[in-house]
């Protein structure tokens, strides 16, 4: 049961998605839905998706929930909630309520646009607590440098399914390991904690960057969470901006293959189970 586990759609409007006009990253300026990617999956033999909100509103989290209704290929959906805000259960109940609800599994706030202390905050966490009492995931999305943090807080929300998106985005285009490594061996040793193997590529150079580049990265993600813990996620269509899908899965089916040389490899099945309840 191949799944990529962290991909996007949108139709594109400059207010909505201020980060990509803000970012000047003109490449994303169009739409991107399903029927945009299903070719690509179907090139790599890739059986299915979750789909992960790339805009903090509700809107757009029905609006994901009601392609997974259309398109049974979208196997979930990690959407948005004000997880800060009291209003977060009715909020939740909305999504539930929602065309295709069944299929959201997670939900995920843009921490790394946060300041300082953002995982701290007892308001947040008692939404991500919110999260956890209805069997949904709540996924990490954090820079780098925020990764101490993320060690407090998922440390203290222990029996709750937390996954890290894009390895916390270790700073690969700058070489820099030995910092990201140490704590990200400090998450892993935290079994309600799973991690995606994506996002690596938006990281390096994008016009340079090369395989053997990646590989230390994704050899300390290994170490860290073994192989029952560790999703693929495409990022698509982030990813474009460095790469096609088919790199970025070649990249990642190619690394895995070659644990087989060690005894072990990625256990896909498992990963997405333990990540957000699917089977």
């Amino acid at each position: 049961m191949p799944i990529d586990a962290h991909q996007h759609f949108w139709t594109y409007d400059e207010a909505r998605y201020g980060w990509i006009a803000e970012g000047g990253l003109h490449a994303l300026k169009r739409d991107f839905l399903p029927e945009d990617l299903r070719p690509l999956l179907d090139q790599r033999g890739v059986d299915g998706t979750v789909a992960v909100q790339a805009r903090q509103d509700l809107e757009e989290s029905e609006w994901l929930l009601g392609l997974a209704a259309d398109h049974p290929w979208i196997r979930g959906v990690v959407g948005w909630v004000d997880l800060a805000s009291e209003e977060v259960e009715g909020q939740l109940d909305r999504l539930a309520a929602a065309r295709g609800g069944e299929r959201l599994v997670g939900i995920r706030h843009v921490v790394q646009a946060e300041a300082e202390g953002f995982l701290d905050g007892a308001d947040f966490r008692r939404g991500v607590a919110a999260v956890g009492a209805r069997g949904l995931a709540y996924d990490v999305l954090i820079l780098e440098h925020q990764l101490e943090e993320a060690v407090r807080f998922c440390g203290a929300m222990e029996g709750q399914r937390l996954v890290l998106d894009h390895l916390a985005k270790p700073r690969i285009a700058a070489g820099e390991i030995d910092r990201w490594a140490g704590l990200m061996r400090e998450l892993g040793a935290m079994e309600h904690v799973t991690c995606k193997v994506s996002g690596m590529v938006t990281e390096a150079d994008h016009g340079a960057w090369t395989y053997d580049q990646l590989t230390p990265y994704m050899d300390v993600a290994f170490e860290a969470f073994g192989p029952k813990r560790l999703l693929f996620g495409s990022d698509w269509p982030v990813c474009t901006l460095a790469a096609p899908y088919a790199r970025v899965h070649e990249v990642f089916s190619r690394w895995n293959a070659s644990l087989s040389m060690v005894g072990a490899t990625v256990d896909a099945e498992a990963a997405v189970e333990a990540a957000y309840g699917l089977t």
